[in-house]
Parts: structure tokens; C-alpha cells; sequence
């Protein structure tokens, strides 16, 4: 029964769960604000956590797509350049990401690498095995966690017992050094199983 001079959205909100009365106090109104916001943060915790189990099957996915393919191995742009163009020598020799030249460039396993100069690509050539990212160039702390997930930059890195690690960003770098060799043993037996091999 609608009554007169109330228009039906007014009704339909003022039966609404969330929906402040018109008269209230201001300790029901921030009750009422408190309830909303504690729903709003839970949707987004749960699309969040959605979405990341998603990405994660995906890429899961994508890496056993090509079981006996290195590529699906590893994390490779559509162009097959791994480590976003950046000359994986450099982390060994300079300790730091230099980007690489598309000039100068080498395959591996069906993996394109980019070098800064003919130097690190002939080391790289003499030695491909050594400077080979370990994970495909996923991130460490991710695979640790059974997870295959990109890195945002190279800067995240750790070259430990003569092995390249990346990891997706510096907080995930300081979580994987905290204790490393638990890590790449759990990011070991996780790797054979997100890639079948």
C-alpha cells in the first residue's frame, strides 16, 4: 500500500536494510554508514580475491597449455622477449637491470633475449644454461606460494649460489630473501607442478 505524497523509491529505501530513517540520531546514521561501509569493504575483498584466483588459473593455465613447449614455460611477451627486454648478463655482471638492445639479441629454448652489448650476448652464448632465469622469469615468491605471476619491473632481483631470481615486486623480494632456501625449495617442487615437468 503506497501512501499519499510518498513517492514508491522513498518506501523501497526506507525498507532497505542499509537505508538511514529519515529522523534519526547521529549515533544510528553512523551505524547505519558503518554497516554500508563493512558490506562495501567485503564485496571488494571478495571481487579481489576472485579476481587473483582467476588470474592465477589463467596463468596457470597458459604455462601447461604447451606441455613439452620451454615457451609455455616461460614469462615471455607476445613477441617471445623475456624479462621485458632487459639484458639478463647485466644482472649478473653489473648487479643491476640495464635494458637491453633489440640489435643485439640471442635465442634460447624458443625464448628471445635482448642484450646492452656483444659482450654480454657472447657470454650469453658461450654460457646460456647460467644466465637463464630460474622459474621462466616468473616471480620466485609467487611459484614459492604455487602461484605463476608476472613481475612488474626487473629491479626486484636476487642472484643467490650463482641462480637469477625475480620476483614481482621489492615487498615480495623481502618476503622471498627472508628465508631463501625454504623458499626455492618449496618454489622447486611448486615449478614442477604448475608447468608438468
Amino acid at each position: 500500500m503506497i501512501s499519499r505524497g510518498r513517492p514508491i523509491s522513498a518506501l523501497i529505501l526506507a525498507r532497505s536494510k542499509f537505508a538511514l530513517p529519515r529522523r534519526t540520531g547521529k549515533k544510528e546514521e553512523a551505524l547505519g554508514l558503518r554497516r554500508l561501509l563493512h558490506s562495501l569493504i567485503v564485496a571488494s575483498v571478495a571481487a579481489v580475491v576472485a579476481l587473483s584466483a582467476n588470474n592465477a588459473v589463467l596463468l596457470a593455465q597458459n604455462a601447461g597449455a604447451g606441455k613439452g613447449s620451454d615457451t609455455a614455460k616461460v614469462n615471455a611477451n607476445s613477441k617471445g622477449i623475456i624479462l621485458k627486454g632487459y639484458d639478463v648478463v647485466a644482472f649478473f655482471k653489473q648487479g643491476k637491470p640495464v635494458k637491453g638492445n633489440p640489435a643485439i639479441e640471442s635465442t634460447y629454448q624458443n625464448v628471445t633475449y635482448l642484450f646492452a652489448s656483444a659482450a654480454d650476448k657472447a657470454d650469453f652464448d658461450k654460457e646460456s644454461p647460467k644466465y637463464v632465469p630460474q622459474y621462466g622469469g616468473f616471480c620466485a615468491y609467487g611459484v614459492a606460494n604455487g602461484v605463476l605471476a608476472d613481475i612488474e619491473s626487473p629491479d626486484a632481483f636476487t642472484v643467490y649460489k650463482g641462480k637469477l631470481y625475480f620476483c614481482g615486486d621489492q615487498t615480495a623480494l623481502k618476503s622471498f630473501n627472508s628465508n631463501i632456501d625454504s623458499n626455492i625449495e618449496k618454489a622447486d617442487a611448486n615449478w614442477r607442478q604448475l608447468t608438468g615437468s
